[in-house]
């Protein structure tokens, strides 16, 4: 899949954020090795820790249909830039997909790729404990 049609069903993801409190819509569309597509949106609360990231929902609706294998992530939000994961966003695609490709869009419609592991370099694995 190119990663303009993973951008494009993240923006799509997007339209159905729920963020009355700050207004920032964010989408994702995580792709599985198989191929399939599962996408995600930020759904916020009046208790901020009970807020879920659109990468989050977007995993968590594929793990909760079997998928355990990830190559990419791709994520947009209404700021229209370049929006990265927050950390708990890059533990849970630490987990799932160490060697797997988060995709970027700038203002000036540039994709930026970056590793998993670039963007949590001393995560907290399996090997861990």
């Amino acid at each position: 899949m190119k990663v303009e049609e993973l951008l494009s069903y993240a923006t799509y993801a997007k339209q159905y954020a729920y963020a009355p409190y700050s207004n920032f819509q964010v989408g994702a569309a995580v792709l599985t090795s198989s191929g399939k597509v599962y996408t995600g949106c930020n759904i916020e609360n009046a208790s901020y820790g009970a807020t879920n990231c659109a990468e989050r929902t977007a995993f968590f609706k594929a793990i909760s249909e079997g998928e355990r294998d990830f190559k990419a992530i791709a994520i947009v939000s209404s700021s229209q830039d370049e929006t990265f994961p927050c950390g708990i966003c890059r533990q849970v695609m630490m987990e799932f997909m160490p060697d797997g490709i988060v995709i970027l869009e700038t203002k000036e419609k540039q994709i930026k790729q970056y590793r998993v592991q670039e963007l949590l370099p001393y995560a907290f694995t399996k090997k861990d404990f």
